[in-house]
C-alpha cells in the first residue's frame, strides 16, 4: 500500500499554531535585526509558515498532502494580500470622513454658505446622472447582449463584439471628451449640462451591460429554449417569456454592479457638467455637482477654511463608498431572492 496513504494526520489547530509561531518568531528575528515593520512582520510570517508548513505535513503526512498544505497556505496569503489594501482604504476613508459627515451635509448645498455649507446638490445630481445613465445604458446593453446570445453570428455578431471589447477598455477622460465633442457640434462650445455627463458615463457602463448579460443569458440552458419552440412559440416571445426571466437575478445583479461602477466616476465629469454650488435636479437646463467632481474640488480648492474643506472631500468619498456597498448589497439580496435553480 502507498505510504503516502498510510501516514499520519496533522492536529486540526496545526495551521493557526504554526501562523502564530511563525509570527513571534518573524518578530523576534526583526525587533533583533532593528528592522521591525508590519510589512516586514508579514512576509516573513508568511514564508516561515510554508516553509514549517510544508516540512512538517510532508514528514508526517507525505508529501502530496504536504505540497496540498503548502498552495491552499499560499492562496490564503495571496487573499489576505488583497484584502489588506482594501481594508486600508475603508478604514482611512471611514476615519477622516465620519467627522465631516452631518445632517447638514447631507440636506444643504453650498449657496450662500460661507464655510462651504453641505453637498446635498452633489449628492442629488450623483444620483440624477447615473440615473439618466442607467435608462440611456440597461436598455441597449440588454438588447446588443440578447442579439449576441440569440440571433449573434456573421459580421455584425463579430464586429459587436470586437467594439465592446475595445469600449470596455477605453480611458474613462476619453468618454467625457466625446459627450463634450458631441453636445458641442450642436450646442456650441462651453455648453455644460447633467445629461452629457450621463452620456459619458453611458459610454462606460454600456460595455459593462453588455458583458454581463450576455455571460447570464448564456447560462439559460437551451433545453429551456427548445421546450418553448416545440410548443410553437416565436423566438421573440420564447426570449420575452422564457429566457428573461429564468435569468432575471442575474441580469439584476449585473446592472448594479454596471451602476456602482460608474457611479464614483470623476474624469468624465469634470469635462461635462462642470461644478455649481446649488440643487439642480434637471440634467437638462444648466450645470449639475456631482459628489466625485465635489470631493476633488474641496481639496483641490480648499478655500479659507481648508481642514472643514477637507473633511467635506473625505465625507463626500465615504458617501460615495457608502453609496457602492449599498448597491452592491441589494444586488446580491435581489439575487438571492429571486435567483432562479437551473436543473
Amino acid at each position: 500500500m502507498n505510504p503516502t496513504l498510510e501516514s499520519g494526520v496533522l492536529p486540526d489547530w496545526s495551521p493557526y499554531g504554526v501562523v502564530a509561531a511563525s509570527a513571534a518568531l518573524a518578530a523576534a528575528l526583526l525587533l533583533a535585526a532593528g528592522a521591525f515593520s508590519v510589512a516586514l512582520l508579514l512576509v516573513f510570517t508568511v514564508l516561515v509558515a510554508m516553509v514549517v508548513t510544508y516540512a512538517w505535513s510532508r514528514r508526517v503526512e507525505g508529501p502530496r498532502r504536504a505540497k496540498d498544505r503548502l498552495i491552499t497556505l499560499a492562496m490564503v496569503a495571496a487573499f489576505g494580500l488583497a484584502l489588506i489594501p482594501l481594508l486600508s482604504l475603508i478604514f482611512e476613508v471611514a476615519k477622516r470622513g465620519i467627522p465631516g459627515l452631518s445632517l447638514e451635509f447631507l440636506t444643504e448645498d453650498a449657496r450662500g454658505h460661507i464655510d462651504g455649507g453641505g453637498a446635498a446638490h452633489a449628492l442629488v445630481g450623483t444620483l440624477v446622472i447615473t440615473g439618466v445613465a442607467a435608462l440611456i445604458s440597461i436598455p441597449i446593453g440588454l438588447m446588443a447582449a440578447i442579439y449576441l446570445t440569440e440571433y449573434g453570428g456573421g459580421r455584425l455578431g463579430r464586429a459587436l463584439t470586437f467594439f465592446v471589447d475595445v469600449m470596455t477598455g477605453i480611458p474613462s477622460i476619453v468618454a467625457g471628451l466625446f459627450a463634450y465633442a458631441l453636445f458641442a457640434l450642436f450646442l456650441g462650445p462651453g455648453i455644460r449640462l447633467g445629461v452629457m455627463g450621463s452620456v459619458a458615463l453611458s459610454v462606460l457602463m454600456i460595455p459593462i451591460v453588455i458583458r454581463t448579460s450576455e455571460e447570464v443569458l448564456k447560462i439559460v440552458p437551451n433545453h429551456l429554449r427548445e421546450a418553448s419552440y416545440a410548443l410553437g412559440t416565436p423566438k421573440w416571445r420564447t426570449i420575452v417569456k422564457v429566457v428573461l426571466p429564468t435569468a432575471y437575478a442575474g441580469l439584476i445583479t449585473g446592472m448594479m454592479i454596471a451602476v456602482a461602477r460608474i457611479i464614483g466616476e470623476t474624469a468624465p465629469l469634470l469635462v461635462t457638467t462642470g461644478v455649481v454650488d446649488s440643487i439642480n435636479s434637471n440634467p437638462f437646463s444648466g450645470r449639475m455637482q456631482n459628489l466625485a467632481v465635489y470631493a476633488y474640488s474641496e481639496y483641490r480648492t480648499p478655500g479659507v477654511f481648508k481642514q472643514a474643506s477637507y473633511d467635506r472631500a473625505w465625507a463626500a468619498a465615504l458617501t460615495l463608498i457608502v453609496i457602492v456597498m449599498v448597491l452592491n448589497l441589494v444586488a446580491r439580496l435581489i439575487y438571492r431572492r429571486y435567483r432562479t435553480e437551473i436543473r
